[in-house]
């Protein structure tokens, strides 16, 4: 089941007009909102089905600069900025903490690997460094492995899901957004080539500007348009446990497990090195592009062919303003965990700190997760569509980006300095 996010007051009416219209209510849509009202622009979100109800509130919370992509670093750094002071922003507590990130080596590979990340972003001044096996043995005691070593970076951190999207959703309100749920965005309206509004499932309500922040959701929706926007998706399995005495604060990856402490006192684990890989059409249409990431990766993802293809099969793939449209259909992809990867997280993990074989299981869930053939998000202008901004793709790095993705939306949308330089994010790469 999915886990249970903090309530937000929505808006029941639909304004006839506004600004800027966001299409997704996940962190990134919501962030942006929360940056424009601020701005004093007015700004409408669309929300299919509840604001927070997908990955947006069932990731891992981390928020990392660890082995980011160089290119996509600098947005996390402006992120960790804004995450420190999201408490004061938003007025509540989202459970933001800063004890650090720990990537853990077991191979000599794998710290040559970190050594290599670590000379591509020597220039960002990050605050990364090497762990020897002691350090490792020091900062998480109570081991029973033996490490090469580890990748540590004290200013990384995390926040807890289901407080934080929620806690900006309701900033974004008391500073003037609008936000509606069960409200899906059917197309866009427009004009001599520009976009002028959005038309909803309630009717068609006039903007100057969109930003797509859909996830998931967004390669059906442009693929309606006729615009080709490369994701598929895979399927994270995770779980928490009751409070519980652990090991350290410090938020650790292993090579199949990973572990963090939550808010409430227990801990939030997955299965870092396996995810599931339900097998769509898409994966036939434009699979070719993610040669290079599947043969680096092949291990780590569990293919399967079952329903969930059918599924896929029976929403639309073209639909006009009128129809009824697949985000009605489906309000919400709420996929089942993977009970195997459940287990293995646990047995994984165990075998490694044996503190974790008293830990009572107290919630299972899963999150779709949309990936680009690069892993990197979609941001930016769309070619030929004047007044569409795309702020998706996010690979499963949105939550801990996500404040800084959202400014970074905004400022495209509304002709505004950039937050970081977009090109690394630009659409047109996949061309």
């Amino acid at each position: 089941m999915a886990p249970i996010v903090t309530p937000v007051q929505t808006h029941a009416d639909v304004p006839s007009k506004t600004t800027v219209a966001i299409i997704g209510g996940g962190i990134v849509g919501l962030s942006a909102a929360l940056t424009l009202a601020e701005r004093g622009v007015p700004v409408v979100v669309f929300e299919k089905g509840r604001v927070v109800g997908e990955q947006s509130s069932r990731n891992l919370g981390w928020i990392r600069k660890t082995n980011r992509s160089p290119q996509d670093a600098p947005l996390a750094i402006e992120a960790d900025k804004l995450w420190t002071g999201m408490a004061q922003r938003t007025g509540s507590n989202v459970g933001y903490q800063q004890p650090g990130i720990m990537f853990l080596s077991q191979t000599e590979e794998e710290l040559a690997a970190n050594r290599k990340w670590l000379d591509a972003v020597k220039d960002l001044n990050i605050d990364s460094r090497l762990l020897s096996p002691e350090d490792v043995d020091r900062m998480v005691p109570g081991g029973s492995r033996r490490w090469r070593g580890g990748l540590y970076t004290a200013s990384d951190g995390y926040a807890e899901p289901t407080l934080a999207a929620s806690a900006i959703a309701s900033a974004a309100i008391d500073k003037g957004a609008i936000i509606v749920e069960n409200c899906a965005v059917r197309t866009l309206s427009t004009f001599g080539g520009k976009v002028r509004g959005v038309i909803t499932e309630r009717g068609e309500i006039a903007c100057e500007q969109v930003i797509l922040a859909g996830g998931l959701w967004s390669r059906k929706f442009l693929g309606n348009l006729k615009i080709s926007l490369p994701t598929l998706p895979i399927i994270g399995s995770v779980l928490r446990t009751a409070p519980m005495e652990g090991p350290t604060d410090i938020a650790v990856a292993g090579p199949d497990f990973s572990f963090r402490k939550r808010k409430d006192g227990g801990f939030t684990i997955t299965q870092r090195a396996a995810m599931s890989a339900p097998l769509v059409l898409d994966h036939a249409r434009i699979g070719l592009k993610y040669l290079p990431t599947l043969r680096a990766n092949w291990h780590n993802l569990r293919l399967s062919l079952g329903r969930d293809v059918l599924s896929d099969y029976s929403l639309a793939r073209k639909w006009k303003g009128s129809d009824i449209s697949p985000f009605e259909r489906t309000r919400t992809m709420d996929p089942v965990a993977n009970p195997r990867l459940i287990e293995e997280a646990m047995d994984n993990l165990t075998a490694a700190w044996p503190a974790f074989k008293s830990a009572e299981i107290t919630e299972t869930w899963a999150g779709t997760i949309d990936v680009t053939p690069d892993s990197l998000p979609v941001m930016g202008a769309v070619p030929n569509w004047d007044g569409l901004t795309l702020a998706t793709g996010y690979s499963g790095h949105g939550f801990g980006t996500g404040p800084a993705a959202g400014q970074l939306a905004a400022d495209l949308a509304t002709g505004a300095k950039p937050l970081v330089d977009p090109a690394p994010y630009d659409i047109r790469r996949f061309d």
